[in-house]
């Protein structure tokens, strides 16, 4: 399946329905008047936020939405009928942003949120609104209000607590493949990865997504190789897992690389916990990734930890440093939510 996260979408609710300017005229009836129906409300635009999607990809093919207009008012006090509504639907974690694609509208985190995002006119009096004991006869409707139209932005930012970055070849799909059911495509050049993978991992009777971004290089916050888009993935996530190839020269350059396109993305990522690790351990003699380690844990200023997702050595461990800091931003999320203080493990330390 292709994967979409961003797309720019038109929509335009419905006018409302004219009033209409009627007469009673039946046989063998007294007493005639006015009996002129109002127009029916045009439909509403909402956007709606449902479970089991995980791409833009409906909004590549179709960009326009329109709802239906509200019927006329008829004769007999008749009202229109109110116009269909249009529902955009989108994966949780959707965000709703003006055509400047910087104003937020809206956030989607939860299936089953709703926003209105363009209300439908409403419809206009038949001439039974206007008649009074000095008007018997009015000959005025009102016609119905016009939609309300915009062009938005849909931003997917998917849900993970926690978030696996690094260079190229780093092993980071490798990894996501060794804890979990995932599947994503590993192959031995770089960018393999072209968009995010999720993956459910459970750890020690805990479960937790885990997602895999595509490699950053030098210079992505400036468009380099694939950019720095697909970091926006990791702004909902609770800690990020730097891999860092042991079998690279120097390391701790590597490491710098990463860490300076992230302080360069911003949005609150240089602030999350880390935790660094050494990938690859299985390809390099031992004493040589004690050497390594030495130099990243300067640059890092913490010990890494030594992972080889192809052998499965530390891969545990690795898991099991960052279960603590998912547990703490949920019992965050619950303290916000509910009020009550909930108590937060300790945060794993090197």
């Amino acid at each position: 399946m292709q994967f979409l996260d961003q797309a720019k979408v038109y929509v335009r609710s419905g006018d409302g329905g004219n009033g209409c300017v009627s007469f009673r005229r039946e046989k063998f009836v007294e007493f005639g008047g006015p009996d002129g129906g109002d127009g029916g409300k045009g439909g509403d635009v909402i956007v709606e936020c449902v479970a089991n999607l995980n791409t833009l990809l409906d909004y590549r093919y179709q960009q326009h939405f329109k709802a239906k207009k509200g019927g006329h008012g008829k004769g007999q006090n008749r009202s229109g009928a109110r116009g269909d509504d249009v529902v955009l639907k989108v994966p949780p974690g959707t965000q709703i942003l003006d055509e400047d694609n910087e104003t937020l509208i809206a956030d989607l985190t939860k299936p089953g949120e709703r926003i209105v995002l363009a209300r439908g006119g409403n419809g206009g009096f038949g001439n039974t609104h206007f008649k009074s004991s000095t008007n018997q006869a009015p000959r005025r409707a009102n016609p119905g209000q016009q939609g309300e139209e915009m062009t938005v932005w849909l931003r997917l930012k998917l849900i993970a607590d926690a978030g696996i970055i690094g260079l190229p070849n780093a092993g980071k799909s490798t990894f996501l493949a060794a804890v979990s059911a995932a599947k994503p495509k590993i192959a031995d050049y770089p960018f393999t990865t072209l968009h995010p993978n999720l993956g459910v991992v459970r750890i020690d009777g805990f479960d937790f997504v885990l997602a895999d971004i595509p490699g950053l290089i030098e210079g992505a916050h400036e468009g380099a190789g694939i950019g720095d888009r697909f970091l926006g993935h990791v702004e909902r996530c609770a800690v990020l897992l730097h891999l860092v190839d042991a079998t690279l020269d120097d390391p701790a350059a590597a490491y710098k690389v990463i860490r300076g396109e992230i302080e360069a993305y911003g949005a609150g990522l240089e602030d999350k916990p880390e935790i660094v690790a050494l990938s690859k351990a299985d390809a390099v003699p031992a004493d040589e990734i004690k050497k390594k380690a030495r130099a990243l844990k300067k640059a890092a200023g913490a010990a890494p930890l030594v992972v080889s997702a192809a052998s499965g050595a530390g891969v545990t461990e690795v898991l099991r440093a960052l279960v603590p800091e998912i547990r703490a931003m949920r019992a965050e999320e619950t303290e916000r939510k509910t009020g009550k203080a909930v108590a937060a493990p300790q945060r794993w330390r090197p």
